[in-house]
């Protein structure tokens, strides 16, 4: 399979491209640093390009048969309208090189998911990522009516530990305290969902 995978020099995104290029799928990346993926440049298609430029996207996307986006905001909690400027882009995009699937990643407490989540989390939610929630509710509003075969995946708390193989994933799933999963098992989840068509049209909540 042929994917584009946006957001590859982030933590989670790096992941995505690891197992994609070990199931032997051919990769391409788009990245404003490509020389943070010098250790692969024989293994993957780099792509010099901004993710919130249609015209980068769209190069990027001729001949895919899904883009994966694992874009984030890191530590930071402003958004800078990153979601809703690369979810237009990447819409654009599809349109253009007809390409129909989309693996997108948000994050847990966005949208629908805020009325499924513990007190705790909405406390963090409404406050803390208030701003940069906001503008991944906006961006998926725009996806779930863009006419993509989308997934949209909702891990909660990301952290640095190492893959488990046994996360939970439902479109909802019951919450306490505050609960996390490791950024190499949401990449397992967006890489297998890229390959299911089972989660076209799906929320995918994950979390260990």
């Amino acid at each position: 399979m042929n994917l584009l995978i946006l957001g590859a020099t982030g933590p989670t995104g790096r992941h995505v491209v690891d197992l994609a290029l070990a199931s032997g799928d051919r990769v391409t990346v788009l990245a404003r640093r490509p020389e943070a993926l010098e250790d692969l440049a024989d293994r993957v298609d780099v792509i010099v390009g901004d993710a919130t430029s249609q015209r980068d996207v769209a190069k990027a996307t001729i001949g895919q048969d899904v883009v994966v986006s694992a874009l984030g905001r890191s530590t930071s909690i402003r958004s800078d309208d990153l979601f809703t400027r690369a979810a237009t882009a990447v819409i654009g995009a599809a349109g253009e090189q007809n390409v129909s699937r989309l693996v997108w990643l948000s994050s847990f407490g966005v949208g629908d998911t805020y009325r499924s989540a513990s007190v705790v989390q909405k406390i963090v939610y409404s406050t803390f990522l208030r701003n940069i929630y906001a503008n991944k509710e906006l961006s998926e509003q725009a996806i779930r009516s863009s006419g993509l075969n989308w997934t949209l995946v909702y891990p909660t708390m990301l952290t640095k530990g190492p893959a488990k193989g046994t996360y939970l994933v439902g479109e909802r799933l019951p919450m306490r305290g505050n609960p996390a999963i490791s950024r190499t098992d949401v990449a397992d989840f967006l890489h297998k969902a890229a390959h299911d068509p089972s989660w076209i049209h799906r929320d995918a909540v994950i979390t260990d």
